[in-house]
């Protein structure tokens, strides 16, 4: 069975978890927290804010910071998008070919900011770091 013809039966449990009444999400309370993940460096690329770990960008923000990119399965992409249209956003053609989708901040809580941040960071990261981070083994993560 070909990677492509595989498509996802539900989102992961985590993208639903939050759907309480939005409280504004601030670029701060994502620096916040994304510089508390091992590894995260924030960088500032062409008038936009990015949080990545080594090469790899998990977190960005357009230039007017209404809304924060993250990486994001390109399998469950479609799927997250179509279930709150209002929130998600599909990624600009260009950055099709990458696992990525778009959030307006407006749109989300800070509980459910920590969830995608989270994940997002979690795809870039070695798996024995984050599970160092969540305390459960693996080598400490370098900061």
């Amino acid at each position: 069975m070909a990677c492509d013809s595989w498509k996802p039966t539900a989102l992961p449990r985590w993208v639903t978890l939050f759907r309480g009444s939005p409280e504004m999400v601030k670029i701060a309370d994502v620096r916040r927290l994304a510089l508390s993940l091992p590894r995260t460096e924030e960088h500032f690329i062409r008038g936009r804010v990015k949080f990545r770990v080594g090469s790899i960008v998990y977190v960005a923000f357009s230039r007017d910071e209404a809304t924060m990119g993250f990486a994001f399965p390109k399998e469950w992409r479609a799927a997250l998008v179509e279930s709150a249209p209002d929130k998600f956003l599909m990624p600009e053609p260009a950055d099709l070919r990458f696992h990525w989708v778009c959030v307006r901040m407006s749109a989300i809580d800070r509980a459910e900011m920590r969830a995608l941040v989270t994940e997002a960071w979690r795809m870039v990261v070695p798996k024995s770091v984050a599970a160092a981070h969540d305390g459960r083994g693996g080598r400490p993560g370098r900061r």
